[in-house]
């Protein structure tokens, strides 16, 4: 038996006007999600505890199976990991985001603009990044590149304690009292100021703006966190597992569980990505010696995130049919017995634009059980059922032992 968890990062949404009163995930042409809907269990589980804020690192802890109350210890030092920085246990890793403010003269009357400085290129990002490390690094902080507009921020022999905002959560709105506070404030607040007066004129950024682009014009923190420590994935559950992503979050989470995470080449992290790419990746893991395999697909919650409900539409049914449906025929093809778990980590509805801590969708299937399930995979179809997990981290532990 393979088993495939696909994670469709925010997928799941609240009614929109302008589609109707529905939810991209009901108008999205997804056959292969709603056979398996109709073919398997479906129901609501809560991935964000009680008291917890709705972050993709926490919902994705609890998706794979890790109870985030045991196990959490902030996002980026799962970035770190990931980037291949070497946390000592005393250090602790806060995400930097390259993003767009507006050109108030001060930095507390700007706007936040876009958290993802229109989704820069790495290239792009990792001279600006560079530059800004070359001027502002010292001795016990130093500033680290990653993918994209996702960086890294590494504080030695310090304690957690900083009251940081994460960007998505104002765009379009302010940053006024959301800048940092608390232990690091005011030093992370100065890095942020004179990170600004670094790239604002920065050839990169004209260029950029020369060609309609937002530029990447600050850097904003957010998200810290102490070295994890996860116990194996293969200890907890039995199988030996791999992870199909394309952000650094994500892969950390799979390096500390113990799992192979291949590079996937044109996956983007973005809302514009080469999903065929990631199915291929997993299918190919799947004919290795790799029993599981957890997808991750960040493009409908980078969707939600920019408000863009057509893209969230295109992203649900690129994953339906380049890689849900891809995997199902190859594994078909091969003769092997496979079972699914679907499901987003969070809502990231577009009223909004950031994330919930609404529960969220799933469904649970087996290619050799006969179930009766919801004609559609959609948000109402799902809470109809009636099952509901209240502790999200659980589900794991109910698909590998294929309880359902």
């Amino acid at each position: 038996m393979k088993y495939i968890v696909l994670l469709c990062d925010g997928m799941a949404d609240r009614p929109i006007p302008e589609l109707g009163n529905k939810t991209p995930m009901e108008v999205a042409h997804k056959p292969h999600m709603d056979a398996l809907a109709n073919g398997g269990v479906c129901g609501t589980a809560r991935t964000i505890p009680e008291g917890m804020h709705p972050q993709s690192d926490i919902a994705n802890l609890a998706v794979m199976g890790y109870d985030p109350a045991i196990y959490y210890r902030g996002r980026s030092p799962l970035e770190a990991v990931s980037m291949g920085i070497d946390l000592g246990p005393d250090d602790i890793a806060i995400r930097c985001n390259i993003s767009t403010v507006s050109d108030e003269e001060d930095y507390n009357d700007k706007t936040m603009i876009d958290y993802s400085s229109d989704e820069i290129s790495t290239e792009e990002a990792k001279e600006l990044v560079e530059y800004v490390a070359q001027h502002l690094n010292t001795d016990d902080m130093r500033l680290y590149t990653g993918i994209s507009y996702r960086h890294c921020l590494v504080i030695k022999d310090a304690q957690v304690g900083t009251d940081l905002t994460p960007p998505h959560d104002i765009t379009g709105k302010p940053v006024r009292g959301c800048l940092p506070k608390g232990r690091y404030g005011e030093r992370l607040t100065k890095f942020m100021l004179d990170s600004h007066e670094l790239l604002k004129n920065h050839p990169v950024n004209l260029a950029r703006i020369a060609k309609g682009e937002n530029p990447a014009n600050t850097c904003w923190f957010w998200g810290e966190g102490t070295k994890p420590a996860l116990s194996p994935f293969e200890e907890l559950y039995g199988l030996k597992g791999g992870v199909v992503c394309a952000v650094d979050l994500i892969k950390g989470l799979g390096i500390c569980a113990g799992m192979k995470v291949p590079f996937v080449e044109g996956a983007t992290g973005a809302k514009r990505t080469d999903f065929a790419a990631k199915g291929r990746a997993a299918l190919e893991l799947l004919k290795s010696d790799v029993d599981f395999v957890y997808i991750h697909v960040e493009a409908p919650d980078e969707s939600g995130h920019a408000g863009d409900v057509q893209c969230k539409i295109d992203a649900i049914e690129a994953i339906d049919k380049d890689i849900l449906g891809y995997l199902q025929d190859g594994l078909s093809a091969a003769g092997e017995n496979y079972a699914i778990m679907l499901l987003p980590d969070h809502p990231t509805p577009i009223e909004i634009r950031t994330h919930s801590t609404d529960p969220v969708p799933f469904v649970l299937y087996r290619c050799d059980a006969e179930r009766q399930g919801p004609a559609v995979y959609t948000e109402a179809s799902a809470a109809a059922c009636g099952l509901h997990v209240e502790e999200g981290y659980t589900l794991m532990k109910k698909f590998t032992g294929l309880d359902f």
